[in-house]
C-alpha cells in the first residue's frame, strides 16, 4: 500500500518551498492531520496558525495572495468548504492566488464519522468560477499535482484522502492538467468495451480491482483516471464513450454534482446515446471503517462489478 495523498502533499509543500520563496501555509489547528508539521517545522517563518477559525483563515490567505505570496490553506475538506461564502468571494470572485487544500474527504476516512465527512465540496467547487478542482489517486499524482499548483495563478481546490492509497501511476507518470489519463485497460486491447469506468480520488483502486474481476468473465472494461473535476476533460468522456456500450462513474462524493455529473454533461453535450450509471454516496455518512463504509454506501469493487454488469443485454 502507498501513501495517503494528504501525506504526498504534506511531502510536497516542503519540496517545493525550498525553492519558491512565495510559498507560506496556513493551518486551522490540524495541521498534524493535514500533514504540515514538517512545513511548519523547517519553515517556522512561513506557516501560520489561525487556530479553528476557517473562515478568518481563508480572509488571511486571500490577503496574503494579493500581496504576492502563494498561500496554501488547509484543513479538513468538510471544514474548509463549509466557508463557501468567503471562498466564493475572497477567492474564486477575485481571482485571486489561493490554493484550498482539503483533506480527510470522503467516507473513506472511516471512524471519524458524519460530521467530518466532505461529500458535497466537490460539487460547490465546480460551481464556482475560476476554481480550479483537482483529486488526485495516488502519491506520484499528487506531488505534481501539488507542483502544478503551486505554479497556476489563480484558485484551485485540492482533495486530498485520509487513507493510504495503492500506486497506481508508475514513474514515468507526467501530470497533464484538465486531461483523464487510462489507468488500465487488457492488454489485448478490444475493438469496443462493454464499460469504460471513470474514478476518482479514492475510488480508484476499487475501479481497478472491479476491471481486473470482470475480464476472466469474458468483460472488458477501461479504467480511466479523472484528476481535474473542473475543468472537466469533455473530449475524453466523447473519445472513450465512441467505442464503450456504457460509462460507468464512481465517486467518493454525493452522487450530484461530482464526478457522475461531470461525466454526464459531457455525454449529454454529445449525444453519445448510451448509458452513464453513476455510483456514489446518497446520504451521509457514519461511523465504521472505510472499507465498511465502501461496501455499505455502494462504492467499493463489488458494487462497481455490478453496476458494470446491470441491465446487459
Amino acid at each position: 500500500m502507498g501513501k495517503a495523498t494528504r501525506e504526498a502533499f504534506g511531502e510536497a509543500i516542503v519540496a517545493l518551498a525550498e525553492d519558491d520563496l512565495s510559498i507560506v501555509v496556513l493551518d486551522a489547528d490540524l495541521s498534524k492531520s493535514t500533514n504540515t508539521q514538517n512545513f511548519m517545522k523547517k519553515y517556522p517563518e512561513r506557516h501560520f496558525e489561525l487556530g479553528i477559525a476557517e473562515q478568518n483563515m481563508i480572509g488571511v490567505g486571500a490577503g496574503l495572495a494579493l500581496c504576492g505570496k502563494v498561500p496554501f490553506v488547509t484543513s479538513f475538506a468538510c471544514f474548509l468548504i463549509g466557508r463557501l461564502e468567503t471562498i466564493r468571494v475572497s477567492a474564486a470572485y477575485n481571482r485571486t492566488n489561493l490554493k484550498l487544500v482539503g483533506t480527510h474527504a470522503g467516507i473513506g476516512i472511516g471512524d471519524d464519522g458524519t460530521s467530518q465527512m466532505a461529500l458535497e465540496d466537490v460539487a460547490a467547487m465546480r460551481a464556482l468560477p475560476h476554481m480550479v478542482v483537482l483529486q488526485p489517486a495516488d502519491a506520484e499524482e499528487t506531488k505534481q499535482a501539488v507542483a502544478w499548483a503551486a505554479k497556476h495563478v489563480g484558485p484551485v481546490y485540492l482533495r486530498l484522502t485520509r487513507q493510504k492509497m495503492e500506486d497506481v501511476h508508475g514513474a514515468d507518470y507526467k501530470f497533464q492538467f484538465g486531461k483523464c489519463d487510462v489507468i488500465w485497460e487488457p492488454e489485448t486491447k478490444p475493438k469496443h468495451y462493454q464499460a469504460t469506468i471513470f474514478a476518482s480520488g479514492g475510488t480508484v483502486p476499487g475501479a481497478l480491482k472491479a476491471a481486473k474481476d470482470l475480464l476472466p468473465r469474458g468483460f472488458n472494461a477501461r479504467v480511466v483516471n479523472a484528476c481535474t473535476l473542473n475543468p472537466f476533460d469533455d473530449d475524453a468522456v466523447g473519445r472513450f464513450g465512441a467505442d464503450s456500450e456504457r460509462l460507468v462513474t464512481v465517486e467518493d462524493h454525493n452522487i450530484i454534482g461530482g464526478l457522475g455529473s461531470a461525466v454526464c454533461e459531457a455525454a449529454a453535450q454529445r449525444a453519445l446515446g448510451i448509458p452513464v450509471v453513476k455510483i456514489g454516496v446518497r446520504d451521509f455518512g457514519e461511523s465504521a471503517t472505510g472499507e465498511e463504509l465502501y461496501d455499505k454506501y455502494g462504492i467499493s469493487s463489488s458494487h462497481i462489478v455490478e453496476a458494470c454488469l446491470r441491465n446487459l443485454n
